[in-house]
């Protein structure tokens, strides 16, 4: 199918701006297009939002916690720990507020936020350090946070998503191991050798050449095959035992048959998992809920996936 009537609007939009070729663009000046892009969201109403400082392996990793009503006060519940995404170079806390608060409603499940370092000022693995090791305080810090230790799950998108993807096969056999994963349209593979990197290499938000550009800015002159950058890549061994996933993917996305790959590769080593191609949408489309019905929808499967997999 073509894309949607709401993606072709949002399209032709970014279509009409002028900007200057990717390899032109510094990461500062990425982070801040996308700051911008993201100041529009609907933010949900919570019974709390606190920012908080963690210990991370290079210094206190913010943090911002996300109590929905009902959660507060109703004793040690479950917990989502998010990572943005970004391409591992850009994103925060208030690019990815609006999603993260709409996860926390309409799940009713605490959400805690992790604003990791961006590459390339450290490069990989600080990110996926930085994630770990928030997932590794969410579980230390359970009763001070009312929440149960033993239902622990991680999400993200984009990036955001690869870095769930590895730090649950790394976790796997540790006390803070995750017992669900959360996956909206993952990075899993630096290689890029997929179909839909080329059929959606140019015109649908995300492209080929900004992709390569994150890749480069993540692991430089590093392997892009190692199973910490690309899960992909990991030996079905290392992901024997792994937590249960949902994958979510978008049918105009470079990314979308990686994807789909990492969602076969875990249920070829037994792990269970659920994988949604939403038709006509596009990379972002999680994000973009107020414009395109379908982020709304993918919001709404993954909190009820979420709500049943930390009953």
């Amino acid at each position: 199918m073509p894309v949607t009537a709401e993606v072709k609007t949002i399209l032709d939009l970014l279509a009409a701006l002028e900007g200057p070729p990717i390899e032109e663009v510094t990461p500062d000046e990425m982070r801040a297009n996308y700051a911008t892009m993201s100041m529009a969201a609907t933010k949900a109403d919570l019974a709390s939002v606190e920012d908080r400082m963690v210990p991370g392996p290079a210094g206190d990793i913010p943090v911002r916690v996300y109590v929905p009503e009902g959660a507060a006060g109703a004793g040690p519940g479950p917990v989502l720990v998010y990572f943005h995404g970004g391409g591992w170079v850009i994103g925060d806390l208030e690019t990815h507020d609006g999603v993260v608060r709409a996860l926390a409603a309409r799940s009713g499940i605490t959400v805690v936020a992790v604003d990791y370092r961006l590459a390339p000022e450290p490069p990989f693995p600080a990110p996926l350090d930085d994630c770990v090791a928030a997932v590794e305080w969410v579980v230390a810090s359970a009763a001070e946070l009312s929440i149960d230790p033993t239902r622990v799950a991680v999400g993200g998108d984009s990036a955001g998503g690869n870095l769930a993807a590895v730090l649950s096969a790394r976790l796997r056999d540790t006390p803070a191991a995750p017992c669900f994963q959360l996956l909206v349209y993952p990075v899993t593979d630096g290689t890029m050798s997929h179909p839909s990197i080329d059929e959606n290499a140019d015109g649908y938000f995300l492209t080929k050449e900004t992709m390569a550009w994150f890749w480069q800015h993540y692991v430089g002159s590093g392997s892009r095959t190692d199973p910490s950058a690309s899960p992909l890549h990991a030996p079905a061994s290392a992901l024997e035992g792994v937590c249960p996933a949902l994958v979510i993917t978008a049918e105009f996305d470079p990314l979308r048959d990686e994807g789909e790959a990492y969602a076969a590769h875990l249920s070829a080593a037994g792990v269970p998992v659920t994988t949604t191609r939403y038709d006509g949408v596009i990379h972002g489309f999680f994000q973009m809920g107020d414009m395109i019905p379908e982020g709304n929808q993918a919001i709404d499967e993954a909190a009820e996936a979420l709500k049943r997999a930390l009953a």
